[in-house]
C-alpha cells in the first residue's frame, strides 16, 4: 500500500511541476520583453549580457547603450581577447566592478585557447573556464545552447522562497542549497532557455522585491506563501560605512588637467583626479560635492581647488598632466567622469 501511495504522491507532483511551467510558458509567450540578448543564440553575446546583468539593472545596461556599445567596440572573442586595458575599461565606463571586464577577456582568451574558439557545452567544461560559476554556465546552457539547466538569481530566489513559503535566508548556504534544489525541481528540460527567461522575469515584474502582484501571477495558484512581502528572508547585514575623499582639481599654465592613474584592486587602470590626505587640502575651497554608493561604502568626495591662492602642488607617483581633448577618451570612473566634466565647463 505505502508503495502505492508514493507512486500516486509522485505521480501527483509530476503533474503539478508539468501544469506550472506551461502556466509559465503560456504568460512569457504573452508578455515576455523584447531584449536584445533574447534575440540570439550566440553565446558570446549571451555572456556578455549575463556578465554585465550581475550587478547592474537591466534598465541600466540598455538605457545607456552599454550592451550594444561593448559589442561594438569588440564584436567578438578574438576582438575581445586582443584588447588593451584602456580600451577594455573604456568600453566598460559606468557599469562599475570593473573586475568583470578584464574576467570576460580572460575568458575569451581561454575560449581561444583550450577550446578553438568555440563555447563547450558541458557544464563541467564551461565551469573550468575563468570566472564561471553555476549561473553564468547555467545560463550559457539554457539561452545559448538550448539545453537542461539549472541556475538562481536574486530574482529567481525570491520567487521560490515565496513560492516555497521558505523562511530560510536565501543568502546562507542552507538557504542558497534550498534554492538550487527546488530550481532543479520545476526547471524544464524541453524548453529551457524560455523557461529560464520566463522565471527571472516574473520575478522582474510580477514577484518583485516588498509587494507582489500576486493579482496578476501567472502561478499564483502553485504558491503556498500568504505573507510574501516578508520573502526572501536574508540574513546578512552589510553595514554601511562612510567614507570621506578630498580629491585636487588642478590645471597648470597650459590648461592640462591633473589626473591621477588608478593602481589599486578596485579600479586599477581607470583614471581619476587625485586624492589627498585631508589635512593637506580641507583648508581649500571646495568646488564640488557628491556622494555615490560603492558596494558596503557610501563616499563622500569634496573636490578642492588646488589653484587657491598661496596653493602649490606637485603630481604624486601616478599623476600625470592630461590634455583637456583627450580627457574624453580616458576610462574613468562614474562619479569622476560627472565632476569632471562639470568642473570643466565651469573653469
Amino acid at each position: 500500500m505505502g508503495g502505492v501511495l508514493k507512486a500516486r504522491y509522485e505521480n501527483s507532483a509530476l503533474q503539478e511541476r508539468e501544469e506550472f511551467r506551461e502556466a509559465l510558458a503560456d504568460w512569457f509567450s504573452q508578455h515576455g520583453r523584447d531584449y536584445p540578448w533574447r534575440r540570439t543564440r550566440e553565446p558570446y553575446a549571451i555572456l556578455v549580457s549575463e556578465v554585465m546583468l550581475q550587478q547592474t539593472q537591466i534598465a541600466t545596461v540598455l538605457g545607456k547603450g552599454y550592451f550594444t556599445r561593448f559589442l561594438a567596440a569588440f564584436p567578438d572573442l578574438m576582438a575581445l581577447a586582443a584588447a588593451d586595458d584602456a580600451a577594455l575599461l573604456k568600453a566598460w565606463e559606468g557599469l562599475g566592478y570593473y573586475r568583470r571586464a578584464r574576467m570576460l577577456r580572460e575568458m575569451a582568451r581561454a575560449v581561444l585557447a583550450d577550446h578553438a574558439g568555440e563555447f563547450p557545452q558541458g557544464l563541467q567544461d564551461l565551469l573550468k573556464l575563468p570566472g564561471v560559476g553555476p549561473y553564468t554556465a547555467g545560463a550559457l546552457r539554457a539561452f545559448a545552447f538550448e539545453l537542461p539547466a539549472v541556475l538562481v538569481d536574486g530574482n529567481v530566489a525570491r520567487v521560490l522562497s515565496r513560492l516555497m513559503d521558505c523562511a530560510d535566508p536565501v543568502d546562507e548556504t542552507a538557504g542558497s542549497k534550498r534554492m538550487w534544489a527546488w530550481a532543479a525541481e520545476l526547471a524544464d528540460p524541453e524548453r529551457p532557455r524560455a523557461y529560464h527567461a520566463a522565471l527571472m522575469e516574473l520575478g522582474q515584474v510580477r514577484c518583485r522585491p516588498g509587494v507582489p502582484d500576486c493579482l496578476k501571477c501567472p502561478v499564483a495558484r502553485f504558491c503556498k506563501t500568504r505573507v510574501p512581502e516578508r520573502l526572501p528572508v536574508k540574513g546578512r547585514k552589510i553595514p554601511i560605512t562612510a567614507v570621506d575623499e578630498h580629491a585636487l582639481w588642478l590645471r597648470d599654465a597650459k590648461g592640462r588637467l591633473l589626473l591621477h592613474h588608478e593602481g589599486g584592486k578596485r579600479r586599477t587602470g581607470l583614471w581619476k583626479l587625485p586624492i589627498r590626505e585631508a589635512a593637506e587640502i580641507e583648508h581649500l575651497p571646495v568646488l564640488s560635492q557628491q556622494c555615490y554608493a560603492i558596494t558596503r561604502y557610501r563616499v563622500t568626495l569634496r573636490v578642492h581647488d588646488g589653484g587657491a591662492s598661496g596653493s602649490s602642488f606637485k603630481p604624486a607617483p601616478g599623476d600625470a598632466w592630461q590634455e583637456i581633448p583627450e580627457v574624453p577618451a580616458l576610462a574613468m570612473a562614474a562619479p569622476f567622469r560627472r565632476v569632471v566634466e562639470r568642473l570643466l565647463e565651469d573653469f
